[in-house]
């Protein structure tokens, strides 16, 4: 895979209602929006770019490829997107296998876990 790299793209009925907190919840830039996209940016954070989407339908069932937020803060990180526009979609954190993760949605309804990564405390 010599000079290749991944660009995420997230479907979205709304590119712009999405952007504010994509972009507050890992820490992006909004570089600008061209008819039925949105590009957020980071020059050093874990995702570089992800391109928001525009697309006719809503979402209707479990999405089949979704971001993990990894940190040691699990409960915090929760609080911090919860308060940014994101809502549970367990009322109990998970655990398997050494880590602990909340499932949670954006405020579209697309998944993400906020996850330790198997690096958390262990309560």
């Amino acid at each position: 895979m010599a000079d290749a790299s991944i660009g995420l793209v997230l479907d979205a009925t709304d590119p712009d209602a999405i952007a504010p907190f994509w972009a507050a919840a890992l820490g992006m830039t909004r570089q600008g929006a061209v008819e039925n996209y949105v590009l957020l940016t980071s020059e050093d954070g874990p995702v570089r770019q992800l391109l928001l989407q525009r697309v006719a339908e809503p979402k209707t069932t479990k999405n089949r490829m979704h971001l993990d937020i990894e940190t040691a803060d699990v409960d915090g990180e929760v609080a911090r997107l919860e308060a940014l526009g994101a809502r549970r979609l367990e009322p109990e954190a998970r655990r398997e296998h050494g880590s602990r993760w909340v499932i949670m949605a954006d405020p579209e309804g697309n998944e993400l876990c906020v996850c330790d990564g198997g690096q958390g405390p262990t309560s």
